[in-house]
């Protein structure tokens, strides 16, 4: 029988935990910045497509948090933390910031695809740099690009003309 107290928390190596982490919190912090700015503009978005955008933006906030919830776990499961505080979101993520208030449908899509546009560009740096770390984390970082390019476009699509 297994001692429990004596097995090793991961089978990775630290260094490949710390790779790990090093590309994955970035994408963390920026999903959850994200989450609480699509719940911004949710609450506040106008215009003659009200219902559709504020419904859709519901379901890209859905998937944001759960696509954080993958990769933080992902780091943890490796044995190192994950600072994901409020405080730390607004200090370290990409996306900035929505104009506050009740904004056309229009400008919330565009300000919110933005910060979309930013959090894929941290998505994507992890998919590259992941690459030669550990694929299982890569594979993470792929699913998330793969949903915020969907979920991008089908807020685009109720702007294109």
């Amino acid at each position: 029988m297994t001692d429990i107290t004596t097995v090793s928390q991961t089978s990775v190596s630290p260094d490949v935990a710390a790779g790990v982490a090093q590309f994955l919190s970035p994408v963390v912090l920026d999903l959850t910045a994200l989450v609480v700015n699509g719940k911004q503009a949710h609450w506040h978005v106008r215009g003659a497509n009200f219902v559709g955008v504020h419904e859709l933006l519901d379901t890209i906030v859905e998937h944001a948090q759960d696509w954080a919830d993958s990769a933080a776990e992902r780091i943890v499961a490796l044995g190192l933390p994950v600072d994901a505080r409020l405080s730390t979101v607004a200090t370290k993520t990409t996306t900035g910031e929505l104009t506050p208030g009740f904004q056309q449908s229009d400008v919330t899509i565009a300000e919110f695809v933005a910060q979309i546009d930013a959090a894929l560009t941290t998505v994507k740096t992890a998919v590259d740099e992941l690459d030669a770390i550990d694929l299982t984390s890569q594979d993470i970082a792929i699913e998330i690009s793969r949903g915020l390019e969907k979920d991008r476009w089908f807020l685009v699509a109720h702007v294109a003309k």
